[in-house]
């Protein structure tokens, strides 16, 4: 039996790609919010303790949950950046969390995390020094564009992943990490990119290709789509 362990969600952003005045975590789907649908997902394995969500400062759409499927939520205010929201939600979490305890970082609108995927990340991220990132493939070919939108060369793809959430790493030392990359005036994308800034090599740990998070009305469709499949 795993020991248990805290969840980190940023939910401050705005959505703005997403387009419209409610943020896209909130956004129904299947007669409830998106972030219902990621918190479930998240909190479905047994090891997953609990959460702590960086909401945006007065957010007016945060319908006040304290527990979620049975297990407690806690929320702080976010930052002006994910990184910022991660920090905040890492030092909201309960005294409980020690420094070298793994923590997870999820992704507020990546409602399709199979249990599956989330398993084998604990197993094998808590198994490495620094930690580890659910991650895909590429498999498209890539083209490098020029500045008139002409192609200017292909790309390589064989060593090429793309990064997706959870990811798991150390309390401590992502909160330094990410630390180190304000201080430097660095906008991080994601926590795995602070370690790297750091000389650490967390591990990448291959997820299914449909853990995507919605960024657009098309990803939203997609959702709805894959909900359906599961009635």
């Amino acid at each position: 039996m795993m020991a248990a362990i805290w969840a980190v969600v940023p939910a401050a952003g705005r959505g703005s790609r997403f387009g419209g005045e409610l943020p896209k975590q909130y956004l129904q789907v299947g007669g409830r919010p998106l972030l219902a649908h990621t918190l479930e997902a998240l909190l479905a394995h047994p090891a997953v303790a609990g959460a702590v969500l960086a909401l945006a400062d007065g957010d007016p759409w945060w319908p006040g949950w304290g527990e979620f499927a049975g297990k407690p939520l806690l929320t702080c205010t976010g930052g002006d950046s994910r990184a910022g929201s991660v920090l905040a939600a890492l030092a909201a979490l309960p005294e409980s969390v020690r420094a070298d305890d793994f923590v997870l970082v999820h992704d507020a609108a990546r409602p399709n995390l199979a249990l599956a995927d989330l398993e084998r990340l604990l197993e094998r991220g808590r198994a490495d020094p620094v930690g580890a990132i659910l991650a895909a493939p590429v498999r498209d070919t890539l083209k490098r564009a020029g500045d008139d939108g002409g192609i200017d060369a292909t790309e390589p793809r064989e060593r090429l992943w793309r990064a997706l959430t959870p990811q798991l790493f150390r309390r401590l030392q992502l909160t330094r990490a990410l630390e180190a990359a304000a201080a430097a005036g660095i906008e991080v994308t994601d926590e795995a990119m602070a370690l790297e800034r750091q000389g650490l090599r967390p591990l990448l740990v291959e997820g299914r290709e449909d853990n995507f998070k919605v960024t657009t009305p098309a990803d939203l469709a997609r959702f709805e789509f894959e909900l359906s499949r599961r009635l």
